[in-house]
C-alpha cells in the first residue's frame, strides 16, 4: 500500500476500479483495510474487499479486490501529508508482508506505490528506499534498476552519484559488468537474443578523445570485450540519438552512463507511464516513478496512471506463470 500518509491507497483504489484496467491475472493488495476503505470513500469508488490468508486457493474468487489485511499500528497518529514514524513503519511492514507472501506462493511479482524516505528514517528503518529494503529482505547483492516506457528499456551504469562521481566511476571493468548484467536481464525477460546499445558519456562520444576520453579508455574496450564473448552489443553511441533509435526499435535496451541521462530520456517519452523495474531479486518488482505527493494526499486527486502501468508491466513479464 505504500506510505499511508501519501497517495498510495488512493491510486490503488483508482487503478483497480479503472475500466481500462482489465486483466485475468489476480492482483492482491497488501495494506490496512480501514485505510483503503477511507481511500475508496475519498475517491468516490464503491469497492468490495475479499480478505485472504495467503493461500493460492484464495485467488480464484472474482468480483472483489483481494486484500491481505495488514493492520497499521497507531493508525490514529497518521495524518495525510505528514512525515511520521508510524507511516514509515507501516510502509516497511507492507513491504515485508509482500516479500513473505510472494516467497510463500513461489510465484508472482510485486508492484509498489511510493514510500517516503523521511518517514522511513523517522521509523529508524536502516534503508533509504524500496530497492535497498527489498535487497536486504531477500539477501540480494546489487539489484539492477531498469526503466521501461513505450517499448524503450533503459539501464543505469551509475545511479545515485554526483555527476563528477559518476564520471570517475566509468572504467572498463565497471562498464563491462554493466553491459553483461543488462544483457542477461533482457534475456531473463524473455528476449532470447537481445540487442543492447551502450550510450556514450561525452558529446559526440568525445570525438576520439578531443573532449573526454572515457569512451576511448573505458566504454569502447568494454563493448569490444562483450562482443568477443558473443553478446549483441553496440556502442558507444551518442546519447543524443541512441535513445531515439531504441524507442524506434533499433535496440531492445540501452545502458545509460548516469542517472539523469537515462531518466530524462524515458520521462520525456511519457512521464506518467515510465515504470521502474527492479531486477535481480528472487521476483520481479515494478514501481511507480513518482513520490508520495504529500501535497495532494487525502484529496482523491492523485492520478493512477503510473501505478496502472507498473501493474501492467509486472503482468507482462510474469506471463506464462501464475501471477500476483
Amino acid at each position: 500500500m505504500g506510505d499511508p500518509a501519501g497517495i498510495g491507497a488512493e491510486i490503488i483504489i483508482k487503478s483497480l476500479c479503472n475500466p481500462e484496467f482489465n486483466t485475468t491475472c489476480r492482483v492482491v493488495v497488501i495494506g490496512d483495510r480501514s485505510w483503503l476503505e477511507q481511500a475508496a470513500h475519498l475517491c468516490q469508488k464503491k469497492v468490495h474487499f475479499l480478505s485472504i490468508n495467503g493461500s493460492p486457493a484464495d485467488l480464484h474468487n472474482n468480483g472483489h479486490i483481494h486484500l491481505l489485511h495488514s493492520p497499521i499500528t497507531n493508525i490514529e497518529k497518521i495524518v495525510f501529508g505528514k512525515v511520521s514514524a508510524e507511516s514509515g513503519a507501516a510502509a516497511y511492514h507492507f513491504i515485508e508482508q509482500a516479500v513473505r507472501y510472494v516467497k510463500n506462493l513461489g510465484y508472482g511479482s510485486i508492484a509498489t506505490p511510493p514510500i517516503n524516505k523521511k518517514s522511513l528514517r523517522a521509523a529508524k528503518i536502516p534503508h533509504i528506499g524500496h530497492t535497498e529494503i527489498l535487497a536486504s529482505l531477500t539477501g540480494t547483492i546489487d539489484p539492477v534498476t531498469l526503466f521501461q516506457v513505450a517499448g524503450l528499456r533503459v539501464f543505469f551504469l551509475t545511479r545515485h552519484l554526483s555527476l563528477k562521481q559518476a564520471c570517475n566511476a566509468i572504467v572498463e571493468s565497471t562498464v563491462f559488468k554493466g553491459v553483461f548484467r543488462a544483457y542477461r536481464i533482457l534475456q531473463s525477460l524473455g528476449i532470447v537474443y537481445p540487442s543492447l546499445a551502450v550510450a556514450g558519456l561525452n558529446p559526440h562520444c568525445g570525438e576520439n578523445g578531443l573532449f573526454g576520453d572515457e569512451e576511448v579508455c573505458a566504454i569502447e574496450p568494454a563493448v569490444r570485450r562483450a562482443q568477443r564473448e558473443g553478446l549483441n552489443v553496440s556502442g558507444p553511441i551518442p546519447a543524443d540519438s541512441v535513445f531515439h533509435q531504441a524507442l524506434n526499435g533499433a535496440y531492445d535496451g540501452v545502458l545509460s552512463m548516469y542517472h539523469d541521462q537515462g531518466h530524462i530520456a524515458t520521462k520525456m517519452v511519457d512521464f506518467e507511464r515510465t515504470v521502474s523495474i527492479t531486477c535481480g531479486l528472487p521476483f520481479l518488482r515494478t514501481s511507480v516513478d513518482h513520490g508520495t505527493a504529500y501535497d495532494i494526499a487525502g484529496t482523491g486527486r492523485a492520478s493512477e496512471v503510473s501505478l496502472m502501468e507498473a501493474i501492467k508491466v509486472a503482468i507482462q513479464y510474469t506471463a506464462g506463470s501464475q501471477t500476483l
